[in-house]
Formats: C-alpha cells, sequence, structure tokens
C-alpha cells in the first residue's frame, strides 16, 4: 500500500532524486521544485525562474547540499541548506532537458535535449567541454560509476552509446531495433509498429552493467567491456512502455515503470551476476547454441537466445498511474521506491530486504 506523499506540488511531478544524507528532491511542471524529509513532509518549496516543467533533478555526489535542477533549457544549481533563488545557472542546451548527470567526482555534468544533443559542463571552468549528439531526442543520459570520463545514453533514434569523454564521437554504439531484427524476436515482426524508443537508462554500481528501458515494453541489460558493450539479457516487462529503470544499491536488483502503471522489482543477479571471460563469446554461444535447437525442429525458435520469458518480477505494484520518474531511499530503517506519475504526489512503497 503506497503512502502519499503530499504537499509539495500543485503539478504533475515529473522527476525525483535522493541525496546521500536522505533528502529528496522532487521536480514538477510549471518549475515547481520540493524538498521532503524521511518522513514525506516537504521541507522547502520553491518557483524555479520561467516557470517551466522542471525535468530533472540530481543530487551532487561529493556535495550533498548541492542540487542541480533542470527546467526548460537552463540548469539551476542550489542549496538546499537554504532553497532559494539559484546560486547560479547553466544555459548551454538549445532545447528542453529531459536528463541531467553528474559524475561521482562532481567535476562533469551531462544534460541530454530535445535536440539529442548531450552538453557536458566542467563544473570548475563553468563551461561545456564536450558536445555529444544523438540523431533525435536524447532521452536519457548516465555517468559510469568509478568511471568519471565514461557515461551511456539512449534516445528516441533507437541508439544506446557508450562515450569517453576523451573522444567526440561514441565508442560503441547499438541500434536495439536492427538487433531485434538479427536476433529474430518474436517483436521483430512488430518492430514497426512498436519500435524500441529508448526511454531510460540506469547504471550499477559497479559500473560494467547498464540497463534500458524502451517503448515496446521490454527491458534490456548490458554488460560493458572495455570500449564496447554487449547485450546479456531482454525480458518483456510491461504490457506498455518502459518509462524507467533503476538499479537498486544491492548489484543486479532492478526497478522498473511503465505506461501500464506498474512498478516491478527484478532480481537479474543469475542471468548477469557471474563475471565471465568473455562476454561476447558466451552471447554468440548462446545464440549458436539457439539456432541449432531451432534448427531441429525444423523452424525458427520463438525466443531470442538471449531473451528469458521465464524471468519474473520479486514485486508487483500496482501503481495504476503511468510512471514518471523512480527513486529509492533508505527511511526509518527499511527501504522505499519513490515513485512520480501525473498526479501531485508522490508514493512511498515498502521494498522487501534483499
Amino acid at each position: 500500500m503506497a503512502v502519499k506523499w503530499n504537499g509539495g506540488h500543485s503539478s504533475s511531478v515529473l522527476c525525483l532524486n535522493v541525496s546521500a544524507e536522505g533528502l529528496v528532491a522532487s521536480g514538477a511542471e510549471r518549475g515547481e521544485l520540493a524538498l521532503w524529509d524521511g518522513g514525506g513532509s516537504p521541507v522547502a518549496q520553491l518557483r524555479l525562474p520561467q516557470a517551466e516543467d522542471v525535468a530533472s533533478v540530481v543530487f551532487s555526489a561529493r556535495r550533498p547540499s548541492t542540487l542541480y535542477a533542470s527546467h526548460g533549457e537552463s540548469i539551476s544549481v542550489l542549496d538546499v541548506r537554504s532553497l532559494q533563488e539559484p546560486l547560479e545557472r547553466f544555459h548551454v542546451n538549445e532545447e528542453e532537458i529531459n536528463c541531467l548527470s553528474v559524475n561521482d567526482t562532481d567535476s562533469l555534468l551531462a544534460a541530454a535535449d530535445d535536440s539529442g544533443a548531450i552538453k557536458v559542463v566542467d563544473l570548475e571552468s563553468k563551461k561545456v567541454s564536450r558536445s555529444l549528439r544523438h540523431s533525435n531526442i536524447c532521452s536519457s543520459v548516465a555517468f559510469r560509476p568509478q568511471r568519471p570520463q565514461s557515461l551511456v545514453s539512449c534516445g528516441l533514434d533507437m541508439q544506446v552509446m557508450l562515450w569517453n569523454l576523451q573522444k567526440a564521437r561514441p565508442l560503441w554504439t547499438m541500434n536495439l531495433q536492427e538487433c531485434d531484427v538479427e536476433e529474430e524476436s518474436p517483436q521483430s515482426a512488430g518492430q514497426l509498429f512498436n519500435p524500441p524508443l529508448a526511454h531510460s537508462l540506469s547504471v550499477t554500481s559497479c559500473g560494467n552493467i547498464f540497463g534500458c528501458g524502451a517503448q515496446d515494453g521490454k527491458v534490456r541489460i548490458f554488460r560493458v567491456t572495455g570500449v564496447r558493450f554487449e547485450r546479456e539479457l531482454d525480458f518483456q516487462a510491461h504490457s506498455l512502455g518502459v518509462s524507467q529503470v533503476l538499479f537498486m544499491p544491492e548489484a543486479y536488483w532492478l526497478l522498473s515503470g511503465g505506461n501500464d502503471g506498474k512498478v516491478l522489482l527484478w532480481d537479474v543477479s543469475s542471468n548477469v551476476g557471474k563475471q565471465q571471460k568473455s562476454p561476447a563469446k558466451s552471447l554468440h554461444r548462446r545464440k549458436a547454441q539457439a539456432a541449432a535447437s531451432s534448427r531441429k525442429d525444423g523452424k525458427l525458435n520463438k525466443v531470442a537466445s538471449n531473451e528469458h520469458p521465464g524471468i519474473v518480477p520479486k514485486l508487483t505494484i500496482e501503481h495504476g498511474e503511468k510512471v514518471n520518474w523512480l527513486s529509492c531511499a533508505e527511511m526509518k530503517g527499511s527501504r522505499r521506491v519513490l515513485v512520480a506519475d501525473q498526479t501531485s504526489s508522490v508514493s512511498a512503497y515498502l521494498l522487501p530486504e534483499p
């Protein structure tokens, strides 16, 4: 049963983030920003300039009192100890920003926008150090933990990309639609009608595994190996688009939120948790085995070699509203998943212990 956090917003809540000290920030339509304590009570509120929708909020990893918030094409830097006018504002993006990410050394801030651009701001010089690009809306960007120069991104061009900020071009790119067709996924025939537009990314604390949620309802899990990544696991998670994915602090526990109004908790450790000598070879071996078994039957196997139809969620939350954002927080000795949706409330659900 959800505990509703009310009183912080009058508009639909669009984004959430939790600081290292347990303070929760939420952003909403019309420039609304709110801070919440661990009990779900609003402790501060602010309306940002121009009253543009606050699409993404993220706390500094090293300075938990510093909060970055995107609203329209701007990024505001705020001090949560005294939530007043922004300390600084960056205006480096040309179109509306969808997602912010700060690296774990607090030296770089990445902002992904509707033009497909990712602007990387050097927080010391306060200038753009790198401009990266997708061919369509860039919906999500995430720095990899323990690798401050490395990030992953995804967008409505169906591309997932791995970047090293010493280079202007991506190290590795994967087109989700092409991969589905190549692997003869049962979805491939319907991809034209429900293409895998990529909406959300999340990276594990080790930095080598990341998940992507897409419009076709699938969650895809990847493993980074050097300058490339391989797809480790696919599974159909939601009946409609996956709007949010979030890896928990425990390695390989993943939350997903969908346009079907469900929030699901997955344990993918048995599929991706074991370090393999060569994930690439392993994946090709699985493909070969699947192809061999399908030939025996005289027809194509219905399930892609790295797709697991039997994977089931550890927890199903019938939230009932389209999920805008997911976050997770330790509160009163237990863990809660926080859900932002089309309403002006934040919902908090108790999570099981690992």
